[in-house]
């Protein structure tokens, strides 16, 4: 068993970013045309930020993804890329395990520093922030939210989620931690960590209902 091939990891992420920067190279040539002078144009031109985001988002689920794949087994399954029902968002892998299920979302952010930041305490109520290079807490809401909904379907398996920042600048010693009960980690660690794992969990049948559910986006 072990992973799910039926859609690679960050398919879907790479698929946008085809048709955006399709796009894009369509409006240059509505410009300059189709002839040499719009391929001159085409290639001196940079490239959108919101376009490149979808490319730098593929290749990141695509390193989270191969890191999963290592560890993928008969108690360990992965699903990749898997479709939100009714939503156009999807849920980048779910890792099904003997001790429970694993939302994991992937994130690319080179050279920033992952940090917990807590607010409040003694008079005013604690509050845990995210931050990578500014305040990336609704980050951490998405991934609650989507362990919500796989929750929902197969309660009462624990359900828990983590955010993998890939390319991120993590220190030597330490660096991991958990902002409302979600882990913040890097690729190696989470594998390291997920294949570690044991329980009584019927993981053929778990991953069998998930993948029925959230279908392949």
């Amino acid at each position: 068993m072990g992973t799910d091939h039926t859609t690679g990891a960050g398919a879907s992420a790479q698929r946008e970013y085809d048709r955006r920067r399709a796009r894009d190279e369509a409006t240059i040539r509505s410009t300059w045309g189709e002839g040499r002078i719009g391929t001159i144009a085409v290639a001196l031109s940079s490239e959108r930020q919101s376009t490149a985001a979808w490319r730098s988002g593929a290749v990141g689920e695509a390193e989270v993804g191969r890191r999963l794949d290592a560890i993928a087994s008969d108690h360990v399954v992965v699903l990749h890329d898997r479709r939100i029902p009714g939503s156009r968002a999807n849920i980048d892998h779910i890792v099904v395990t003997r001790a429970g299920v694993w939302i994991v979302d992937a994130k690319h952010y080179r050279g920033k520093r992952p940090r917990l930041v807590v607010e409040g305490g003694l008079f005013r109520p604690r509050v845990e922030k995210l931050v990578v290079g500014g305040d990336r807490t609704k980050l951490v809401d998405g991934v609650l939210r989507q362990a919500t909904l796989v929750r929902e379907l197969v309660d009462p398996v624990p359900v828990h989620g983590a955010l993998c920042f890939v390319g991120a600048d993590w220190p030597l010693v330490g660096g991991s931690f958990t902002v409302r009960g979600v882990d913040v980690c890097w690729p190696g660690k989470l594998a390291k960590q997920l294949a570690a794992l044991d329980g009584e969990v019927d993981v053929a049948a778990v991953a069998a209902a998930v993948g029925r559910r959230f279908r392949p986006a």
